[in-house]
């Protein structure tokens, strides 16, 4: 079995760009056997010589083999995509041309894969050079059926060779434009998509991120305390904290709503730049935060948040006019197989200590 994937792996590789190309490839090939199985059918009614049936069929194959080398080392030769495709196109044109001179009563039938071919090249060239490649098709076949009337008028009469050629200049042309609607449509799509990415990206940064202080808002938070409790095996007690801005409501009565919202923004980035990358502080509501310290002991995080209140005390907000900031803290560790809410219910009375005896402090429930 591994044998049969080794060689798996040879054949159509693993890089994503150049599977999808040799999809394509394979998609084609599938086409080339339908065609050749179709041609041996006609040699064997006698509807085409079977020398130039013979001929075709082997310029297939080689040229199938061909196109798979180019693609299977393409990493060396570094060929564009498109380029790729426009020779792959050429070359089934090439064999669709011919494929009309040797088909005889059954030729018309041949026209239907100049468009097929077109009609793959939408998916894989911008809408200029599917255009351009129309234009060579319509050329290259018109050439031929007029070398076709001009040298063996009984077999290719001229009307019929005019009318048949109006009609696949008609259906290569509008094929040609209709990629470029398609193209259209595609860039629309695709854009369409890249909107809706980053709108959900938006919705997504918007339902966990308070949008004030950039901090994780109080609904994530939630999520992140049950995932908390689900964890298992903690070596060390996990603390919770409760964070009050002292004599908040003075600073907005005094200096306005937008000085308070420079507070907590300026409060938040001082806080979170104390922290480590396991710590997760919230905003809880209003000037009140909260501060998960997972696996860290009562000293430890004591020592975290004076740590945290002297880089508050220290830092300057637009327009307070060098007042400094403060906070209160109620601090609660939680032991093994505790509720979350029932720490923070001790954080929270241990908070509302540290405000009734004077503020600017950390109390631990």
């Amino acid at each position: 079995m591994s044998l049969l994937r080794h060689l798996a792996v040879l054949l159509c590789s693993t890089d994503p760009g150049l599977h999808r190309m040799l999809q394509y490839w394979a998609a084609t090939c599938i086409l080339y056997v339908v065609c050749i199985g179709l041609l041996l059918v006609q040699v064997e009614h006698n509807l085409s010589n079977a020398g130039a049936a013979y001929g075709l069929m082997t310029f297939g194959a080689y040229g199938a083999l061909a196109f798979y080398v180019l693609i299977r080392t393409n990493a060396r030769l570094r060929l564009a995509p498109d380029q790729l495709a426009v020779g792959q196109a050429v070359f089934s044109l090439t064999c669709a041309i011919w494929a009309y001179a040797i088909s005889g009563p059954l030729r018309a039938a041949m026209l239907t894969m100049a468009v097929v071919i077109i009609v793959f090249c939408m998916f894989a060239l911008r809408p200029r050079q599917t255009l351009m490649l129309s234009a060579c098709a319509t050329l290259g076949m018109g050439a031929t059926m007029w070398w076709l009337q001009a040298h063996d008028p009984v077999r290719f009469p001229p009307m019929t060779e005019a009318v048949t050629f109006g009609y696949l200049a008609g259906a290569l042309m509008s094929t040609a434009l209709l990629s470029g609607e398609m193209s259209k449509l595609r860039s629309r799509l695709k854009q369409q998509k890249r909107e809706l990415s980053d709108a959900l990206d938006t919705i997504r940064v918007l339902a966990t991120v308070d949008e004030l202080t950039s901090l994780v808002n109080r609904r994530h938070m939630n999520e992140v305390l049950e995932a908390e409790e689900r964890r298992q095996g903690c070596a060390l007690d996990t603390c919770i904290a409760l964070l009050d801005i002292d004599f908040f409501k003075q600073v907005n009565d005094r200096y306005g709503h937008a000085t308070g919202d420079a507070v907590l923004r300026c409060f938040s980035a001082a806080a979170r730049a104390s922290l480590r990358g396991s710590d997760v502080l919230a905003r809880w509501g209003g000037e009140e935060f909260l501060l998960l310290l997972p696996d860290t002991a009562p000293d430890d995080a004591r020592a975290a948040l004076e740590r945290m209140a002297e880089r508050v005390h220290a830092m300057k907000v637009p327009g307070l006019e060098g007042g400094h900031i403060s906070f209160s803290a109620g601090l609660a560790t939680r032991h093994l197989g505790e509720p979350c809410a029932e720490v923070i219910s001790r954080a929270d009375s241990a908070l509302y200590q540290a405000k009734e005896t004077g503020r600017n402090r950390i109390v631990l429930a």
